[in-house]
């Protein structure tokens, strides 16, 4: 296992293991890798890839869904969405000491997911969000409040249309982490992008976590 670095503040989403050693030089701490339609073996090779690349550069990698080649692997952050909560082997995830992560979008999924008593709770979509067609309405602000209130102890990550102009009232509102994807994936210089979310971020810090 690499050393637990845990969330911070700016926590961005790559779909593919090119973007995240896109990122990952810039002072990102904090990434998840996000492979969609890949070959086991491609996914063995990105998660094993992402995994040298953010020892290599202090951040801390999330493997999204697929928890067993990442705890083969060595990652020790996993995140999974319900479907793939209800098909992992959680005990197997908790004897391998690996920390978990679970999206949720309504009370319901809350109460599944803090049955599997993870580290973390992602809520979204907060703003309207333009990567994919959401089969859910924006939850907005006030559902960032009642969901902090609702996890305890846990990190609230809040994902979904969240821009730098909106990131300080989705932190003021309980959310511990802000998750991005589409505000610098499709921006024309995202590197750039990245590095106004640091500037942003290190302006926060201090305020967000003690």
């Amino acid at each position: 296992m690499s050393e637990r670095l845990g969330l911070d503040i700016f926590y961005p989403i790559v779909p593919d293991v090119g973007w995240l050693a896109r990122i990952a030089p810039l002072g990102v701490r904090c990434v998840q890798l996000r492979l969609k339609d890949a070959s086991p073996k491609e996914v063995r090779r990105q998660i094993s890839a992402s995994v040298e690349i953010t020892r290599e550069q202090c951040c801390q990698l999330i493997v999204n869904d697929y928890w067993a080649e990442a705890i083969d692997i060595g990652a020790d952050y996993i995140h999974l969405g319900q479907e793939d909560l209800a098909e992992a082997d959680l005990a197997a995830i908790k004897k391998a000491g690996v920390r978990l992560g679970i999206s949720t979008h309504d009370k319901s999924e809350l109460d599944i997911a803090l049955a599997a008593e993870p580290d973390y709770i992602a809520l979204g979509p907060i703003y309207e969000t333009k990567l994919k067609k959401m089969m859910w309405e924006p939850q907005g602000l006030e559902r960032v409040t009642d969901w902090k209130s609702r996890i305890g102890r846990r990190r609230l990550v809040a994902i979904g249309g969240i821009t730098p102009v909106l990131a300080a009232d989705v932190l003021a509102a309980g959310a511990d982490s802000v998750s991005v994807i589409t505000d610098f994936l499709t921006h024309p210089d995202p590197e750039e992008r990245i590095r106004e979310w640091l500037v942003l971020i290190d302006g926060l810090r201090g305020r967000v976590f003690s």
